[in-house]
């Protein structure tokens, strides 16, 4: 047998992106973009290298909640790291409260992370500013800090992060503080920290310096005491002044800021004019529902090159029934899936945990069952009939309840030459209640 069982498990984790730097993860990576419409990664990357490679850049990259961003944009980092820029790629969700969030934490979390960074190199960059700051935050907080002025900006920037998540109270009355200095924190990270960075980078052969930021799009939906939608706050009240940093930046929005009233508000502000890159499904189906093939056959090579690496794709077909009963039942996992990356490794992860392959059909019916049961619950009757009219419309609306149905994957994102499309996560369109609801639609139609 071909196949090494313990790798494959590791490969198919589903919290575990792809790690483009590495060689060996590389070879189970699967480029999609012929079918989701286009090469975003290379946009993104072109807009840095060719395009403006010594003036900074700000860019945004959004799409649904595990379909792949991850490992896209660690793919980026790894191709700019080859044309020689340096490159600070770290998830949002490990270094920030996603949902007590404000402008001063992202900045400050991007000053820390560049430094951190930095400091691995032996560069060691004091700013002024933040010593003098640290000092008065001490003295504001009034609680016991063990905050070095003179030390490690990355250190400090830790030890204040850390004492404050203790507290929700400390929290705020930190961001109070900050805030009104927030212009003054800008320019001393674009002066005494990027600009000197930018400057010593390539000195030692660096073609410049890039922060790109993940998992922002999964910051709290809620609403301030403004009225405002957190993430509208943020990303578009506050845009303009994430985009002001001087150096490259990526950032990754929630996807339903695209659907908002002030999407266009969002593209000016925060992207200087351009739109986000979108990143949707891979289709399985067609617009009109019958099995789109090229699809289907990228995602069957997404668990044939886990299981297979070292196979050329065109042989690996030949080794399916090593995985499955039959090919049949690997198709079924792909369309179920909805070419949705997080959920195909998902119901795949837990055929791995129930036993050995080949995975025979009624193994892979019973773990869709339980996922199908689980996504269920959560839905309200005002949803199905959100869920409804999307099916109907093909489209989604730029309304809060819309935008829960996006993050909460109950509808998918899809892309062909007419545009984009969007229709029912496929667990969803086996149920019930669907499928009374889709018999009721074609009766009043005839």
């Amino acid at each position: 047998m071909l196949l090494d069982l313990a790798r494959f498990y590791q490969t198919c984790n589903p919290s575990r992106p792809l790690m483009m730097g590495d060689a060996a993860d590389r070879r189970y990576y699967i480029d999609f973009a012929s079918v989701r419409g286009g090469k975003m990664i290379k946009a993104l990357q072109r807009t840095i290298t060719i395009i403006s490679p010594d003036t900074p850049t700000c860019q945004l990259f959004t799409g649904h909640i595990g379909c792949g961003k991850s490992t896209e944009l660690l793919r980026l980092k790894a191709e700019l790291e080859q044309k020689q820029f340096h490159v600070v790629y770290f998830e949002s969700t490990h270094v920030l409260e996603m949902v007590d969030l404000d402008v001063t934490d992202i900045l400050l979390a991007i000053a820390g992370q560049v430094s951190e960074s930095l400091e691995a190199m032996q560069i060691r960059l004091h700013p002024r500013y933040f010593a003098k700051l640290f000092t008065e935050v001490k003295d504001f907080l009034q609680t016991p800090m063990d905050v070095d002025v003179e030390g490690e900006l990355s250190v400090g920037i830790a030890k204040i992060t850390a004492k404050t998540k203790e507290s929700t109270q400390l929290r705020r009355r930190l961001r109070d503080y900050l805030e009104p200095r927030t212009e003054n924190i800008l320019q001393s990270i674009n002066q005494e920290l990027l600009g000197k960075a930018n400057k010593e980078l390539k000195a030692r052969g660096k073609k410049g310096l890039v922060v790109i930021v993940d998992n922002l799009d999964r910051v709290g939906i809620r609403t301030l005491p403004s009225g405002r939608a957190l993430p509208d706050y943020l990303f578009i009240d506050r845009g303009e002044q994430l985009r002001k940093l001087n150096c490259h930046v990526v950032y990754t929005i929630p996807l339903s800021l695209t659907f908002s009233n002030d999407s266009a508000e969002l593209q000016h502000r925060l992207g200087g004019g351009v739109a986000p890159k979108v990143l949707p499904m891979v289709p399985v189906r067609l617009r009109n529902g019958e099995v789109y093939s090229e699809g289907l056959a990228l995602m069957r090579q997404m668990v044939l090159a886990r299981a297979f690496p070292d196979i050329v794709a065109e042989k690996r077909v030949d080794y399916i029934e090593e995985l499955f009963d039959s090919p049949d039942t690997l198709d079924r996992l792909c369309l179920i899936s909805g070419g949705h990356v997080r959920s195909f490794l998902g119901l795949l992860f837990d055929c791995i945990r129930e036993k050995d392959p080949p995975f025979e059909r009624a193994l892979l019916e019973r773990v869709i069952r339980e996922h199908r049961d689980y996504r269920v619950k959560a839905i309200t009757d005002d949803e199905w009939e959100l869920i409804f009219q999307v099916v109907e419309q093909q489209k989604v609306r730029g309304d809060i309840e819309y935008q829960i149905l996006l993050r909460s994957l109950f509808v998918f994102e899809y892309w062909d030459h007419q545009g984009s499309w969007f229709s029912v996560n496929p667990f969803l369109a086996e149920t019930e209640k669907f499928q009374l609801w889709q018999h009721q639609a074609k009766q009043k139609m005839q």
